[in-house]
C-alpha cells in the first residue's frame, strides 16, 4: 500500500472535474482540491467511479467552463473525516455523493491520503486539440 494506513481506515473517492480545475489540483502536485468560488458553497466528491465517469463525459464535455473536458479523480480521504458527512442519493442509486461545506475543503484536503490521480478523460467536440 502506499500509505500507512489499514484499508478500512481510508475511503476511496472520486470527483469529476473541468480542465480549469485539473490545472489547479495539478498546480498542488496532485495533493489537494482547490477553494471552492464564492457560488460554489458544497464540494460534491461522489462514491462510485459509474457516476463520476457518467458526469464528466456527460456535463464537463458540454461545458465551456470546463473547456469542454471532463476528467475524473480519485482519491483516498481517511474515514473518521468523512463519516461526518451524510451520503446522499441524488438520482439513480448510483447517483450517490457527500456534501462538503467549503469552509471544510481545506480540512478534508488535510485527511487526503496519497495522491489525487486522473483515471477517465473525455472531451467533447469543441475541445481545443492542445489539450490531453
Amino acid at each position: 500500500m502506499p500509505y500507512d494506513l489499514c484499508m478500512d481506515e481510508v475511503s476511496v473517492l472520486y470527483r469529476p472535474v473541468g480542465k480549469g480545475e485539473l490545472n489547479l489540483i495539478e498546480e498542488s502536485g496532485y495533493r489537494r482540491f482547490p477553494p471552492r468560488l464564492p457560488h460554489q458553497p458544497i464540494f460534491y466528491p461522489v462514491l462510485n467511479e459509474v457516476y463520476a465517469c457518467e458526469i464528466a463525459q456527460t456535463w464537463n464535455t458540454k461545458d465551456e467552463q470546463s473547456g469542454f473536458a471532463g476528467y475524473v479523480t480519485k482519491f483516498h480521504v481517511k474515514t473518521a473525516f468523512i463519516q461526518q458527512f451524510a451520503a446522499r442519493q441524488v438520482g439513480d442509486a448510483q447517483h450517490r455523493e457527500l456534501w462538503i461545506p467549503a469552509e471544510s475543503l481545506e480540512e478534508m484536503n488535510r485527511n487526503l491520503v496519497g495522491k489525487i490521480e486522473v483515471i477517465a478523460e473525455f472531451f467533447g467536440p469543441h475541445t481545443l486539440k492542445s489539450q490531453p
